[in-house]
């Protein structure tokens, strides 16, 4: 996991006392950027704006106080994952259970001890530094750097209700390296990591626009999501990458059909509804993906509706 520097953190303090914000601004000033905001409305739009990593609150404040903002903050998913540490006037073991039964991860009591308030945040920024990489972990591919088959599931369900709610098209593309296996006997595991980076490298770089991504779908297959594109565009996609591979010339002299690394291409394509489900247009590109191979691979065919 990388090297956690405090640094790239971002704080919001929300209180309404401004002598308050003044001082832990203060104290925490090497800790990375800090935000203010004097109210809890005004908390709530800042942190679902810039997503701070730690969110200081106070819990005496109106009209909305500490304990319902952090419970908006939690049930929103553009802030849920933000650590919240209360700052409050009482000790009580109340209070104390109050703040946790809230979703808050720590509480600091008044008046405020510098050293021990840059102690929790400092420990707090560092669990949720290592939260964040360990989940970035877990959605990508060691080997080829793209997302992983376990965040192309979720990350299809998602953009597939978006569109089916906005009556938009989703283009899907499963992508096989032609004779992966003769390739991996041939030349070793070591090359054929290599050449699933090379080719990795040419999908990911023709992905380009926003919400489009690529991932690993398991072994030498790749898989793309496409949101908002039509057939002819999908079509064209499928076409490029197929020519972009053969032009990387990677030499493959077991290979059936050409004597350079080749792919094959199955392109499915839908406006989402509701008696549909992503898994239909995934198999859908699947049959597609048999089709290309069937019709002599290093080509790429498209589902019809």
């Amino acid at each position: 996991m990388p090297a956690y520097s405090p640094n790239d953190s971002t704080i919001l303090i929300i209180d309404d006392d401004v002598n308050l914000i003044r001082m832990l601004s203060h104290i925490l000033k090497d800790f990375g950027r800090v935000l203010f905001a004097v109210d809890g409305e005004q908390g709530l739009e800042i942190a679902k704006k810039h997503k701070p990593d730690l969110i200081l609150l106070d819990v005496g404040m109106l009209p909305l106080d500490g304990y319902e903002v952090c419970r908006r903050l939690k049930n929103d998913d553009a802030t849920s994952k933000s650590a919240i540490i209360f700052v409050t006037a009482n000790t009580g073991m109340d209070t104390e259970i109050a703040c946790l039964d809230a979703g808050a991860v720590d509480f600091i009591t008044k008046p405020l001890n510098p050293p021990v308030v840059q102690a929790r945040v400092r420990t707090h920024l560092r669990l949720q530094h290592d939260s964040a990489a360990l989940e970035r972990l877990a959605q990508y591919d060691a080997l080829t750097g793209l997302y992983n088959r376990r965040y192309f599931d979720k990350a299809l369900e998602a953009e597939y209700n978006r569109l089916q709610r906005h009556q938009l098209p989703l283009g899907i593309a499963l992508i096989d390296i032609d004779f992966f296996k003769k390739y991996n006997d041939t030349y070793g595991h070591l090359a054929g990591d290599a050449a699933l980076k090379a080719v990795a490298h040419v999908i990911e770089a023709a992905t380009k626009r926003p919400a489009e991504f690529v991932a690993r779908y398991g072994g030498e297959e790749f898989v793309v999501v496409l949101p908002q594109t039509d057939e002819q565009t999908l079509k064209q996609y499928g076409q490029m990458i197929c020519d972009e591979v053969l032009a990387l010339k990677i030499p493959h002299d077991t290979s059936d059909i050409f004597q350079n690394i080749t792919i094959s291409v199955g392109l499915a394509h839908a406006i989402p509804t509701v008696d549909s489900s992503p898994q239909t247009l995934v198999d859908r590109a699947d049959q597609a993906l048999y089709r290309a191979k069937t019709l002599g691979r290093n080509r790429c065919e498209i589902s019809s509706a």
